[in-house]
C-alpha cells in the first residue's frame, strides 16, 4: 500500500548544522494493518511518519502510495491526497480555541465542499461514537485532556480517510485512556482502515492488535534490510 524506497531526509543541507534524520529506509506498509514505528527520541520516527503522510518530502528516494509514485507530485496534489487519504492524530490535540467542539471536528472537511448539514450529521455521529455528544457545543478550552484527544480522533475521521496516522497518541494519556485509544485503533482496523502509529509506549507496541513493529534508531531500520 505504502512503499518507501531508499528514503533519506536531510535537514539544513550544506550547512555546518546539517543533520541526516532518515538514512536509506526501505519499508512496505501493508493495507488494513496496524503498524507501529518504534524507537527512542531522535530515532527519526516522527520524520518518517511525516514523509509517509505526505506532510514533508524526502531529500532522496521514492515514496509510493497504491503503487503510484507520489514523491515528485506538485504540492497541490499532495494536499489533495492528504485531505482525502489520511487522518492525522497528534500528541497534542491542536484544537482551535474559541470555537465549539463541533466546529473543530468539521473544519478539515470544509475545503472538500461538502454541505454543512451533511457534515454536521457526520460530525455528531462521530462524537456520539466516542461518548462526546454532550460536548458538541462546548468550547474546546473547557475539555479535559482525554476529551480533547477523543475530539481530535473524531476530527481525524471526518473525511473518512483510509489511512490513520497517529504520532505518539498516548504520550499525554493515562493508562486507562491509553487502553481506550487502542480499543479505538482496533475499531479502525475492523473498519478496514490502515493505521500507522509512532510510539515508545509498550502499551501500544506490545498490543495484540499490532501487526508490525518497525524499529528505528539513528534514522535507520533495525533488524531489516536497508
Amino acid at each position: 500500500m505504502i512503499e518507501l524506497i531508499n528514503v533519506r531526509k536531510v535537514f539544513n543541507a550544506g550547512s555546518p548544522s546539517e543533520f541526516s534524520a532518515i538514512n536509506g529506509v526501505n519499508l512496505h506498509i501493508h493495507e488494513n494493518k496496524v503498524t507501529v514505528l518504534k524507537g527512542p527520541s531522535g530515532s527519526g520516527k516522527t520524520t518518517l511518519l511525516s514523509i509517509v503522510g505526505c506532510m514533508s518530502r524526502p531529500s532522496a528516494g521514492r515514496v509510493k502510495l497504491h503503487d503510484r509514485e507520489i514523491t515528485s507530485l506538485p504540492e497541490r496534489f499532495l494536499t489533495d491526497i492528504r485531505r482525502k487519504t489520511f487522518g492525522f492524530i497528534f500528541q497534542q490535540p491542536n484544537l482551535i480555541k474559541g470555537i465549539s467542539v463541533l466546529e473543530n471536528v468539521m473544519l478539515p472537511a470544509y475545503p472538500l465542499g461538502e454541505k454543512r448539514a451533511h457534515l454536521k450529521v457526520k460530525a455528531m455521529s462521530g462524537l456520539a461514537g466516542l461518548n462526546l455528544t454532550h460536548k458538541a457545543a462546548s468550547k474546546v478550552e473547557w475539555l479535559s485532556g482525554g476529551e480533547a484527544q477523543r475530539v481530535s480522533i473524531v476530527r481525524a475521521l471526518i473525511n473518512d480517510p483510509s489511512i490513520i496516522i497517529a504520532d505518539e497518541p498516548t504520550a499525554h494519556l493515562d493508562t486507562t485512556l491509553s487502553y481506550r485509544f487502542m480499543e479505538i485503533v482496533e475499531q479502525f482496523k475492523a473498519q478496514g482502515k490502515t493505521v500507522i502509529i509512532t510510539s515508545h509506549d509498550p502499551l501500544v507496541y506490545d498490543s495484540a492488535i499490532v501487526d508490525d513493529v518497525v524499529n528505528l534508531r539513528d534514522g535507520k531500520l533495525e533488524g531489516r534490510p536497508t
